[in-house]
């Protein structure tokens, strides 16, 4: 009876510190990429600004668990994304998965007035977590998958409108 109370009160005690440790790190996640980009800023916001677009530049955008349904939403798979807003030099988009998490995407396009040989395509994803341990320690795996993702993409973005 003894290590049957000892296993109960170790397995809340290390719950509760996992808990504690958790909480360590912060309730937002941002991960950003940018790229530099020989183009007219009317080229890439095009690019942008329409989902329809996006399967030129977004990796898996031609896979047959995405349809797009207009030049502001498409199903990506698990994912929603909605176009929100669109202002001359940024485009943010909602993306919620299934289980109605969101993720806040923001891609920001800076220079290209006259006299500028290029334009800064910034693109970042904001996410909130919650205060689950599990959530809070997956939050560390956010850059390296998301990051990689949104370099590739906007490589092709940049390669797509420099040929």
């Amino acid at each position: 009876m003894k290590l049957i109370k000892l296993g109960v009160i170790s397995v809340l005690v290390l719950g509760v510190i996992i808990t504690l440790i958790g909480l360590l790190f912060p309730s937002t996640v941002l991960v950003s990429r940018a790229v530099d980009i020989k183009a007219p800023k009317d080229s890439i916001k095009s690019k942008i600004i329409d989902i329809r677009q996006w399967p030129v530049w977004v990796n898996g955008m031609n896979d047959a668990s995405v349809s797009i349904e207009s030049a502001s939403k498409a199903k990506l798979g698990n994912s929603l994304v909605q176009i929100t807003q669109i202002t001359d030099s940024t485009v943010v988009s909602t993306w919620t998965s299934l289980n109605g998490q969101q993720q806040l995407s923001t891609i920001r396009l800076i220079g290209g007035n006259t006299g500028q040989a290029f334009v800064v395509v910034q693109w970042q994803f904001v996410q909130q977590i919650g205060w689950y341990p599990w959530e809070r320690f997956s939050s560390m795996m956010n850059d390296k998958i998301m990051g990689t993702m949104m370099e590739q993409n906007l490589q092709s973005l940049k390669k797509n409108l420099e040929k």
